[in-house]
């Protein structure tokens, strides 16, 4: 395995077990997974592979029973409660097929929000929101709620909500699920061009065969297992 100060993200024999009726399920067995900043990883395999289960886990939302996530060398089950939100507010913009935007908030206040926590000013959210809205082609919706927006547009918003704090990571679990093959195919050319043009790592989970297309590692997961790992050259 590499070097932890080489990688954004190094998972060590991550392992999750659900209990049902008494019966216990293996989300995950072991898995182990280092991602370099700037990578853009697709976590792709059927359904029940554990691909969301890991998503959850790298991202602090969920916790592993046996093993450990360190994401910048920094070891999220050794992190108060405090400090998981606020290292996952600063370090983490997350992307959900739902898109869980906040339906009495314009866009910019959807986008700004996790800005407002960080107590950035005014002024420069305001700035960053008018800059992100033109990177994601959603120049002069600022005042517009997501019920006036299509489905491909409330994506946009997302993905400026996730990226406009300026994150190390940013998570997408099966962001194109809603979305028609050409909307989804454009919001991941953009995402594409976005994560060459700012060096942020993007990791997805998915089983949409547009993002395998598009991600330069594919990481297989199989029955709570890593069963490959490619990483693409020339894509």
């Amino acid at each position: 395995m590499r070097e932890a100060r080489d990688t954004i993200i190094v998972a060590e024999g991550v392992t999750k077990i659900y209990q049902g009726n008494g019966v216990p399920t293996h989300a995950l067995r072991g898995v182990d997974l280092t991602i370099d900043p700037g990578e853009l990883t697709a976590i792709v395999g059927p359904s029940g592979s554990g691909k969301t289960t890991l998503l959850n886990i790298i991202s602090g939302l969920d916790l592993p029973d046996e093993g450990d996530v360190q994401l910048r060398g920094r070891s999220l089950s050794k992190m108060s409660g405090r400090e998981l939100s606020d290292f996952r507010r600063d370090s983490i913009g997350f992307i959900f097929q739902a898109y869980n935007l906040i339906p009495v908030l314009t866009v910019e206040e959807n986008i700004e929000y996790i800005m407002l926590l960080q107590g950035v000013s005014k002024k420069e959210r305001h700035e960053r929101v008018l800059q992100i809205l033109q990177q994601v082609g959603l120049t002069g919706f600022e005042r517009r709620r997501p019920t006036q927006l299509s489905g491909g547009q409330q994506q946009r918003v997302a993905i400026a909500r996730a990226m406009v704090s300026q994150p190390s990571i940013i998570l997408a679990d099966e962001p194109t699920a809603n979305l028609d093959s050409k909307t989804g195919g454009e919001l991941l050319d953009m995402m594409r061009q976005l994560n060459e043009q700012t060096g942020m790592t993007f990791v997805f989970s998915t089983h949409d065969p547009m993002i395998m297309e598009r991600a330069k590692r594919l990481v297989t997961l199989r029955d709570g297992l890593i069963a490959e790992d490619e990483t693409r050259v020339g894509v």
